[in-house]
């Protein structure tokens, strides 16, 4: 089993980003002091949902404060991004690092983004996987070029040259996304979303078939007797700036969700209370879809205290009856 932190970087009403950013660094820090194996950097543009515009750029930094633990992005927007200057600085931080750093990647969404960034609607509708069967070429390969509908180049040497194989994680909704079919095509482990239930994740894991790959699956984790209360009391404030800032390519503003009842619905789905209910609650679900390797938003209380505080009970309390278990 493997165990990680999940770090969205979300700002709370009245923060500062730059507190927000301090915020994750220092959960990451104390996530490996807690004995996580991991931890994941969301990456966000042009809203409050998530203040890191770039999640290599975080890992990278976290990669050179810590020595064990795993670092990895969920992840980096390849809708928006160039593969082969990910694929670079994925090579680059490997190489110092000794292998640390892991490459989630994921579709995004049809958000302004697109145009702020120049890569269009028609990289987001149909470029993902032109641009996936990039990275994993220059993830790979000594040399790459391109010759598709949306990347065109002479043949390049990979410098610095890939040390090691990638570990690399695709980001699929649910069950009925093409990113399953794409990641199960390619043989690559999926990143299990935050926003599905088991039964959810089940049915995704059914869609991509049988396979001696490690998934990934996200969840939310709040450990304490008034955690329900905590993240009722804090949540929705964070999730009603969140939901608005999401902006539309074609200029349409926020999404159509309630944050309270949003919040309610988290707080069932996912291990949010004291220590027994958490424990047997992860491992019902660990039992249930197979998938153990399982990271963890930790920030939904939107305080520094309170996210070092719940990084430390779950490390003392959570982890070693799992790992026993």
């Amino acid at each position: 089993m493997r165990f990680g932190v999940f770090l969205v970087s979300g700002r709370f009403p009245g923060q500062e980003d730059a507190d927000v950013l301090r915020r994750s660094v220092a959960a990451a820090i104390a996530a490996e002091q807690a004995g996580f194996d991991d931890v994941w950097f969301a990456e966000h543009h042009f809203m409050p949902y998530g203040v890191c515009p770039s999640a290599i750029t975080l890992a990278a930094h976290v990669l050179g404060r810590t020595e064990r633990i795993a670092v990895g992005t969920a992840v980096s927007v390849l809708s928006i991004a160039h593969p082969v200057a990910l694929a670079e600085q994925w090579s680059l931080l490997d190489a110092v690092s000794g292998g640390r750093l892991r490459i989630g990647v994921g579709r995004g969404g049809p958000w302004q983004d697109l145009e702020v960034f120049g890569t269009g609607e028609s990289r987001y509708e149909t470029g993902f996987e032109e641009s996936l069967d990039l990275l994993l070429a220059a993830m790979t390969s000594k040399t790459v070029s391109a010759d598709g509908d949306h990347f065109r180049f002479r043949e390049v040497p990979m410098v610095p040259r890939p040390e090691r194989p990638p570990r690399l994680v695709v980001a699929c909704g649910d069950a009925r996304s093409n990113a399953v079919r794409l990641a199960a095509d390619r043989g690559l482990p999926m990143l299990l979303g935050l926003h599905t239930d088991d039964d959810g994740k089940i049915e995704t894991l059914a869609a991509y078939g049988e396979s001696a790959v490690e998934h990934v699956s996200t969840v939310m984790c709040q450990v304490g007797d008034d955690a329900p209360d905590v993240l009722r009391s804090a949540l929705p404030g964070s999730l009603k700036e969140g939901f608005a800032g999401h902006v539309y390519l074609d200029g349409k503003r926020g999404l159509d969700k309630d944050p309270v009842s949003y919040t309610d619905r988290l707080c069932e789905m996912h291990p949010i209370g004291g220590v027994e209910y958490c424990v047997d609650k992860l491992g019902t679900s660990l039992r249930r879809t197979g998938v153990s390797h399982v990271i963890m938003m930790v920030e939904a209380s939107g305080t520094p205290e309170g996210t070092l505080e719940n990084i430390a009970r779950i490390g003392e309390e959570v982890l070693p009856a799992l790992r026993k278990g």
